[in-house]
C-alpha cells in the first residue's frame, strides 16, 4: 500500500524524513542548545530533528520562523496561515499544506476559504482573502510577479503596512521552508491507532 499523499488536504498528515533525525537522547550539547527554541509548543517534530544536524543552522532558522509566524502585532495568525497555505499549495509541499491548512480552518473557522485555494477559485473569496490569496500566489510563484498592483490590492483590502510585511514574510519563509522539506522527506497518512 502506497501512504505517500499527492493531493492537497486540510486533513492531518505525517512526515517520513529521508534520513534519520537526531534522536533527543543522544543530541550533542549543540543540538539541544538548537532544539531548545521549537516552532510550537509540542513535540519536536521530525523534521525538526532532521534539522538539528546542522544545529548552527537550526538556531537561527526556529527564531526567525517563529517571529514571523507567531509574533504579535500585524496580520492575524489566520491570515499568515492563509498565505503559508497559499504559498505552499504553489511550491506543492503537501504536508505543509496540511498543517498550515489545518491550522487556518481552526483559526478561522472558514474550510470554504481553503477549498478555494485548493482549487483555484479564490476568485470567489471576499476581496481581503482574495487580495492575501492573490499576493501569496504571485510571490511564491516568481517574487517580481508580484507587483505595486498587488500591493495597492492589499492596501484596498485593508492591510496596513505591517500587515502587508507579515504577509510577505510568511509567503517568503515557506519558500524557504517548502523548498527545505521537499527533499528531506514526503507526506504520508498517519498510521491508523
Amino acid at each position: 500500500m502506497n501512504d505517500v499523499v499527492h493531493d492537497f488536504t486540510a486533513d492531518p498528515l505525517a512526515w517520513r524524513p529521508y534520513l534519520t533525525p537526531v534522536v533527543l537522547d543522544d543530541a550533542t550539547l549543540a543540538q539541544r542548545a538548537a532544539l531548545q527554541e521549537t516552532p510550537s509548543n509540542t513535540k519536536i517534530s521530525d523534521y525538526v530533528l532532521v534539522l538539528a544536524h546542522d544545529p548552527e543552522s537550526l538556531g537561527q532558522r526556529t527564531p526567525l520562523f517563529n517571529g514571523i509566524m507567531y509574533g504579535r502585532g500585524g496580520l492575524s495568525r489566520a491570515e499568515r496561515e492563509l498565505g503559508a497555505t497559499a504559498a505552499s499549495v504553489v511550491n506543492r509541499c503537501i504536508y505543509c499544506v496540511s498543517v498550515h491548512a489545518g491550522r487556518y480552518i481552526g483559526l478561522a473557522k472558514q474550510p470554504d476559504v481553503i477549498a478555494a485555494v485548493f482549487d483555484g477559485t479564490e476568485t470567489a473569496l471576499g476581496a481581503r482573502d482574495q487580495a492575501i490569496v492573490g499576493y501569496a500566489t504571485r510571490l511564491a510563484l516568481n517574487p517580481p510577479q508580484a507587483t505595486g498592483d498587488d500591493v495597492r490590492a492589499l492596501r484596498a483590502a485593508g492591510l496596513s503596512e505591517l500587515e502587508i510585511l507579515d504577509l510577505t514574510l510568511s509567503v517568503a519563509v515557506f519558500g524557504w521552508a517548502n523548498r527545505l522539506m521537499h527533499p528531506l522527506g514526503e507526506a504520508i497518512r498517519p498510521r491508523e491507532a
